[in-house]
């Protein structure tokens, strides 16, 4: 059973960037493909990008893609999340999940595709 643990959230200016990353423990990384979420005050997680467990195939969210890179380290069983350009909008709890087995990354937008999740880190925006 795969445990997470996220890190690398802060306040940071519009127009400013962060890296998140997720540190994945307890488990056989390779065999885990790997997905981002985030959810604000008052409203549902939402989907931001997945990866799949060889890091060739990812998916993004049409409000971050182009600002926002999802990678895998599997030497370091670990993720990131490169988040530049970073608007208000964009605050929230992001956590990130894994699912067992192969899928392609755009068949990993559901909450429900993960069985496993981290603690979140909050990422504050300010305009």
């Amino acid at each position: 059973q795969v445990q997470l643990a996220e890190s690398g959230g802060g306040l940071v200016q519009a127009g400013g960037s962060l890296r998140l990353s997720c540190a994945a423990s307890g488990g056989t990384f390779s065999n885990y493909a790997m997905g981002w979420f985030r959810q604000a005050p008052g409203l549902e997680r939402e989907f931001v990008a997945a990866i799949s467990v060889t890091g060739l195939d990812t998916y993004y969210a049409d409000s971050v893609k182009g600002r926002f890179t999802i990678s895998r380290d599997s030497g370091k069983n670990t993720i990131h999340l490169q988040m530049n350009s970073l608007k208000p909008e964009d605050t929230a709890v992001y956590y990130c999940a894994a699912k067992g087995g192969s899928a392609l990354a755009m068949k990993l937008r559901g909450v429900s595709d993960y069985g496993y999740w981290g603690q979140g880190t909050q990422v504050t925006v300010s305009s």
